[in-house]
């Protein structure tokens, strides 16, 4: 894998992993949301009145843009591991920005999960 598509596959996994941050931000401004019948429409709307989740959602669209530039490029059995890095990424960023826990068992799942990235970005 080149650097230029490996750029590719890091954008949209990037994009990814900041998406599922916003969309949690905006969840949190909403608060823990229980549907029925009766509220569907209007917890609806007052999601997609939420900037974190319109934001969330435009890193989505765009991150699938880019992962189709890189998939183009790469063989699936390589890019879509490296979908793990998304894990990383979004456990660090829960951490730093959401003040979101991370234990030892995290931390060590995490590791697992580097190490493996790099055996397949090397095979």
């Amino acid at each position: 894998m080149n650097l230029t598509t490996f750029g590719f596959i890091l954008t949209g996994i990037s994009l990814n992993a900041v998406a599922q941050l916003l969309l949690k931000a905006g969840t949190n401004a909403v608060g823990a949301i229980h549907l029925t019948a009766e509220n569907w429409l209007s917890i609806g709307l007052k999601l997609a009145t939420q900037w974190p989740i319109i934001g969330g959602l435009s890193c989505y669209v765009i991150s699938v843009m880019v992962w189709i530039i890189g998939l183009s490029r790469v063989d699936v059995t390589i890019a879509y591991p490296m979908l793990s890095i998304g894990y990383i990424l979004n456990a660090i960023g829960a951490w730093y920005f959401l003040g979101e826990s991370m234990s030892v068992q995290r931390l060590a799942a995490i590791g697992i999960i580097v190490v493996g990235v790099g055996l397949l970005a090397r095979s």
